[in-house]
């Protein structure tokens, strides 16, 4: 018995400490992939929560809007240039955009629509001291010939005029804006540029090696945009210009979210359209829209609902605030911090 039991032994040891090696590397193995697919889906939510902390009147303080209105050349162009300025900022538009959507309402610029995002950008600027100059574009989008000569002299012409050509001239274009921007770069000198929501139009340029450093603001879900950004971050790279990227991830809405990011806007209406949104299905479980703002029927429901008042001026604002939370394609001030550390980082 001890003979075939030391044998029983010697077959099952070993197999039982195989066994529970392969048992301990599956549980170490399915451990894994919940960490990792946790940190995958967790990480742009959590960022987005810090970045959403800044709300729509954060600057109360720290910068105020004091805007200046001309005509030149056959178009609009907006401006403000706090004391002492360290730099100056170009903004231009997407498709359908003009000057008047950086800057709030006033006495000084009744026209002006100060949408969410675009206002967010304008008093980050102000508050660091950036002279900024925003300019309608002629259509509906930038378009990159006599344009770009027109703009270019505007540019020149109100820099020279303020005195301000020692400091660097930096530039940020939104979509059809930051294909313009891209393309003025050859021809105007900026310290650096950031284009956002944009791929340029580097297939139709000779960049040469004294192109300016230039950061990529994307929004990932937009897969051919993504993919054109690598190829030109890849180009770039090679011709020795320094280059970035930042990419926007959706976050979800919550309750005082329309409230927090857009002027004048009651929380309660805010609470109200969060029920709604989450009552016809346009957000999920999570608070994540399903679809991007423009797809979303959210304007059909507030009618049907009649329960809930919303000024007629705010629908665009509520457009770009859930066009924002789906991240596909839409202005945004959320990444303001690592736009202007890039431009102050290549500020000589």
């Amino acid at each position: 018995m001890s003979k075939h039991g030391s044998r029983s032994k010697a077959w099952h040891g070993p197999q039982k400490s195989q066994s529970l090696i392969f048992v301990t590397a599956l549980v170490l193995i399915f451990v894994t992939l919940i960490l990792l697919y946790s940190s995958n889906h967790k990480k742009p939510a959590d960022s987005s929560f810090g970045l959403l902390k800044q709300k729509w009147n954060s600057f109360k303080s720290a910068a105020k809007f004091d805007p200046t209105i001309e005509f030149r050349n056959g178009t609009d162009m907006i401006w403000q240039i706090p004391d002492s300025p360290k730099a100056v900022l170009f903004l231009a538009h997407g498709c359908n955009g003009r000057a008047v959507n950086f800057w709030d309402r006033s006495s000084k610029c009744p026209k002006c629509i100060g949408l969410p995002e675009e206002r967010l950008l304008v008093l980050h600027a102000l508050s660091r001291k950036y002279a900024v100059l925003t300019i309608s574009s002629a259509g509906r989008c930038w378009t990159l010939g006599k344009e770009r000569l027109i703009v270019k002299d505007i540019i020149q012409w109100w820099v020279g005029r303020h005195k301000l050509e020692k400091l660097p001239l930096v530039a940020l274009g939104a979509s059809s804006g930051g294909n313009f921007v891209s393309a003025l770069a050859t021809s105007l000198r900026f310290s650096s540029i950031t284009l956002m929501i944009a791929e340029g139009v580097f297939d139709h340029m000779d960049i040469s090696e004294d192109y300016p450093p230039t950061l990529f603001v994307h929004m990932p879900k937009d897969s051919y945009r993504q993919q054109k950004i690598g190829e030109y971050l890849e180009v770039l790279r090679n011709k020795g210009i320094d280059v970035a990227e930042v990419e926007c991830m959706e976050f979800p809405v919550s309750r005082n979210f329309l409230a927090d990011r857009i002027p004048g806007f009651e929380q309660a209406v805010s609470d109200k359209l969060f029920k709604l949104f989450r009552e016809k299905g346009f957000i999920d479980e999570n608070g994540y829209m399903r679809n991007d703002g423009r797809a979303t029927h959210w304007k059909e429901a507030l009618l049907e609902s009649k329960t809930i008042v919303l000024d007629k001026n705010l629908v665009h604002y509520v457009q770009e605030e859930l066009n924002l939370a789906f991240a596909y394609h839409e202005m945004t001030s959320l990444q303001s911090e690592q736009i202007f550390k890039w431009f102050e980082a290549h500020m000589s």
